[in-house]
């Protein structure tokens, strides 16, 4: 469905080898921009942004990160691990020859950005990141959410699970895209959840508590066709849940291979939505950057914008990214 052709690109050897596709669009020898995808989308929740990012000079990548569509998904879980992400974005810098390039993150692409500019920052001339901004573990992942939820559930504990959550998701892949793509709108934008009011962890579903008791529309939100669904279910079809996943039963160990490392160090910036629920009830994190990042630039915060910020509202996200990706 993609308007941009895509290609595969080999990744280094000492992180697996896996394959890639890649959409390269714009021309040799601009400045490279890479668009790094969260859960669970894939290169096309860019499809927006590349023609704007080319028209504007930029020579853009954007994969289908590991585990995710015709890409690579190895079966082991430490095959996931921030290390490993991270070294597939540089092997896309040398495949094109770029010793650095802007980099954009969303969701999950957003903490594989964090880590890259922590593990390699010699490759990373800028970060701009979306949705999930830069917050430091003061302990293991898993215990702060154990501390909070104690035995209530969370998506991101639910996730540790061996094959649970693969089988809830993949047993009607169209019925839990739709959800969770509902759920994390503006148009389902609602007040925090109390913790206690949660299911318990053994008991409760991953789809039941995205929708947090609201009924989830037939149609589909605005900003998103069916040709969209239908692509993202084709992905996921082909891909199945266990690599996508498989990213968070690495929280743990990626905290252990970051936590002594120093904080971003190159021009960073963010983008938001206001009423995305990872951020909009806990604006302090989005503040907490000023100080935590030695170059942060600010953040600008799109006010009818859901999670899926970059897909939701589009012209805005665009214009806010190419005038920082100017100022940065």
């Amino acid at each position: 469905m993609s308007a941009h052709p895509t290609r595969r690109v080999r990744t280094s050897e000492d992180f697996g080898g896996v394959e890639l596709d890649v959409i390269d669009a714009g021309r040799d020898g601009d400045p490279v921009v890479v668009l790094v995808h969260g859960w669970p989308e894939s290169s096309h929740s860019w499809r927006h942004q590349i023609g704007p990012l080319v028209g504007a000079g930029y020579r853009v990548l954007v994969p289908d990160m590991r585990g995710y569509a015709r890409s690579s998904a190895p079966r082991d879980v430490d095959a996931y691990r921030s290390d490993h992400l991270a070294a597939d974005l540089c092997a896309l810098l040398d495949d094109v020859g770029a010793a650095t390039a802007r980099f954009v993150g969303h969701d999950w692409g957003s903490l594989v950005v964090w880590d890259l500019a922590r593990f390699h920052p010699e490759r990373v001339h800028t970060v701009i990141n979306a949705s999930v901004p830069y917050t430091p573990w003061p302990i293991k992942p898993t215990e702060l959410f154990r501390a909070v939820y104690a035995d209530r559930f969370f998506y991101m504990l639910y996730f540790q699970q061996p094959d649970r959550p693969e089988q809830e998701l993949e047993a009607d892949i169209e019925h839990a895209l739709r959800t969770i793509l509902w759920a994390g709108s503006a148009e389902m934008f609602g007040p925090p959840i109390d913790p206690s009011k949660l299911p318990s962890l053994e008991h409760g579903t991953l789809l039941g508590t995205f929708a947090g008791g609201q009924l989830i529309p037939t149609g589909l939100p605005p900003w998103l066709t069916q040709a969209d669904l239908d692509h993202y279910v084709g992905q996921f079809t082909t891909s199945g849940f266990f690599g996508p996943i498989s990213w968070y039963r690495n929280l743990d160990a990626d905290w252990e291979l970051t936590k002594d490392l120093p904080p971003p160090k190159v021009p960073c910036a963010f983008i938001g939505g206001g009423k995305d629920g990872v951020i909009a009830h806990r604006m302090e994190y989005v503040d907490a950057m000023a100080h935590s990042l030695p170059d942060y630039r600010g953040a600008e915060i799109i006010d009818d914008a859901g999670h899926w910020t970059q897909q939701e509202r589009p012209d805005e996200f665009n214009a806010v990214l190419l005038r920082l990706l100017h100022e940065l």
